[in-house]
């Protein structure tokens, strides 16, 4: 079992003036410099943050989200809440995408605590005996629907950077009865896994959250076997989606502001040798960033 103690994280400086112009909201100000003190880091800029600055902050908002899901508390953490819902109201993130058949395998809790932005498992097409990696795998919800259609002689292996995540993941396995299933702590630009060793590469929006994200997907591709198949649900970003959106690090853990572009995804898969890509968007989540079915195939040779 995960240890949910960490070390304390460097205080951030996102209570200066000049830098809440590029993170909270106004009215979150307070917020924010509490988080600060704290010893959570806001990132304030995103787009010029080190990469390490930006792990830390989007580690530190799923950590609290973790512990509100084991709480049943409101989930917020870092400088806002998750939203699961667009400004409209309609619920664009998490348990609402899910149909009574896409969710077989995982324990209502688990499924609650999805924060993803659409099924993969769903289009992975998922066959008995593979070994499947799910990136952020978070609270375990699409490892637990996949173990099912892999067993009884494939795997899963749930990968994320944070303990509370994990130990929350590792609950919900317990309580399904899921044994073919592993959850691994690690960092998807750096992932601790062999060469050619898994079958389907899934995640459920979550590459936008890293700070380098053409890393993640070559990391995909080296751990893929020939003719294994990326099936992932993520966040594309519209080519207008502003600077400013992109610089806010409340944006950038929400799943906006770190999004690329189909151009930019096509591209990444492209250099990282994959082919018979596809991307297809299923749902609005921003003015100018949509939802979408991202797939892709190792070549055989």
């Amino acid at each position: 079992m995960a240890d949910l103690t960490t070390e304390p994280t460097q205080t951030s400086s996102c209570c200066s003036a000049e830098a809440q112009e590029t993170c909270c909201d106004p009215s979150e100000s307070a917020t924010c410099c509490e988080q600060s003190a704290a010893g959570l880091t806001c990132g304030c800029s995103a787009g010029q943050a080190p990469e390490a600055d930006i792990r830390e902050t989007v580690r530190a908002r799923y950590a609290a989200a973790a512990l509100a899901l084991a709480s049943a508390e409101p989930q917020s953490c870092g400088c806002g809440t998750l939203n699961r819902r667009d400004r409209r109201g309609s619920e664009v993130f998490g348990r609402a995408l899910y149909d009574d058949d896409q969710d077989d395998g995982a324990t209502a809790d688990a499924v609650q605590a999805s924060l993803g932005c659409g099924v993969p498992t769903a289009v992975a097409d998922l066959r008995p005996g593979e070994t499947v990696l799910d990136l952020g795998s978070g609270a375990g919800a699409d490892v637990l629907i996949s173990a099912r259609r892999v067993a009884p002689t494939g795997r899963v292996i749930g990968l994320d950077m944070t303990d509370e995540m994990l130990e929350l993941a590792r609950v919900n396995a317990q309580t399904a009865g899921v044994e073919n299933v592993e959850f691994v702590k690690g960092y998807m630009e750096d992932m601790p896994l062999a060469d050619a060793s898994v079958d389907v590469v899934i995640s459920n929006c979550v590459i936008n959250l890293s700070a380098d994200k053409p890393k993640v997907i070559a990391e995909a591709a080296r751990v893929l076997r020939r003719g294994g198949r990326f099936a992932v649900s993520d966040v594309i970003a519209e080519p207008d989606l502003d600077e400013r959106t992109r610089a806010d690090m409340a944006a950038w853990t929400g799943c906006i502001g770190g999004a690329l572009t189909e151009a930019e995804f096509r591209d990444s898969l492209t250099r990282a040798g994959f082919e018979n890509i596809e991307i297809n968007r299923t749902h609005q989540v921003h003015e100018h960033a949509a939802a979408a079915i991202i797939r892709a195939r190792k070549p055989l040779n």
